[in-house]
């Protein structure tokens, strides 16, 4: 089937999803405020400890900011467009992913269409932060224009890499069923790690979070040439690359474990 029908039908499911959504208004309000001052209140703690002793290991707090910015807004396309692919746990468990195997498109396809979330608060919380430090850090000379469009492909390759570990988590299940506790390592530990420079973590940590759960090359890695110009332009390109690896191994394992999975029916 050619790209463009499918994407058609992606976003007429997309839009009846977020009409079910908005059908409790004040429940989506609610819940976008709360995230935006969850976000806000998490990185203003840091702040203060940067305000009071400057910097951390030589990263001041507009370089954080930039980093907390990446990863936030990273997440949130990869939570936004793939929400239900974090939860993969509830249709193991419940049997709901029997009803997408009968369905007439692919099993990802329609697990991506079953829940979409638009998080108005991480978005509104992320902009705000990635314009502020990166207007202070334009203004003093440190980035320059080209930062922009690095700084764009750097989000989209980060989205990009959250899904493949979110995925990749997720296809545990289908040998496990339960991958909530492998979620809390893959996911939630390791992306509130990564919004700190990783050179502040011992070796070995910092290791594990570029090779083994490669969270590291969201923000921190492409950041290196982005925010100080080490060892150039490749560096981005080579996260765009691990990006796209990622990507197709985690598809692959997707498929292979889609093909062991034994129905609630079996």
């Amino acid at each position: 089937m050619p790209f463009k029908p499918w994407l058609k039908l992606y976003m007429i499911l997309i839009r009846s999803s977020l009409q079910s959504r908005m059908q409790y208004k004040f429940n989506f309000i609610l819940s976008t405020m709360l995230a935006a001052m969850i976000q806000i209140a998490e990185f203003l703690m840091v702040a203060l400890v940067l305000y009071k002793f400057g910097a951390i290991r030589g990263w001041t707090v507009y370089e954080l900011g930039y980093l907390f910015a990446i990863m936030t807004l990273s997440k949130t396309i990869y939570r936004s467009l793939a929400s239900d692919v974090h939860h993969l746990e509830n249709y193991l468990v419940e049997g709901q992913l029997d009803q997408l195997l009968t369905r007439p498109v692919p099993v990802l396809f329609a697990l991506m269409t079953q829940n979409f979330r638009l998080m108005l608060g991480e978005i509104l919380q992320g902009s705000f932060l990635l314009i502020w430090s990166m207007r202070h850090m334009m203004n003093s000379g440190q980035l320059h224009a080209m930062s922009i469009p690095y700084t764009l492909l750097m989000i989209l390759s980060g989205a990009t890499i959250l899904f493949a570990i979110g995925l990749a988590t997720a296809s545990a299940g289908f040998w496990t069923t339960r991958i909530q506790e492998l979620q809390t390592l893959t996911e939630d530990a390791a992306q509130t790690a990564a919004k700190y420079p990783l050179h502040i973590y011992p070796s070995w940590l910092k290791s594990f979070f570029l090779f083994v759960v490669p969270v590291g090359f969201v923000n921190y890695v492409p950041s290196l040439f982005i925010l100080h110009g080490e060892y150039g332009l490749w560096l981005l390109l080579i996260t765009v690359g691990v990006s796209l690896l990622l990507l197709i191994l985690s598809l692959q394992f997707w498929s292979y474990g889609l093909s062991k999975y034994q129905s609630t029916g079996s």
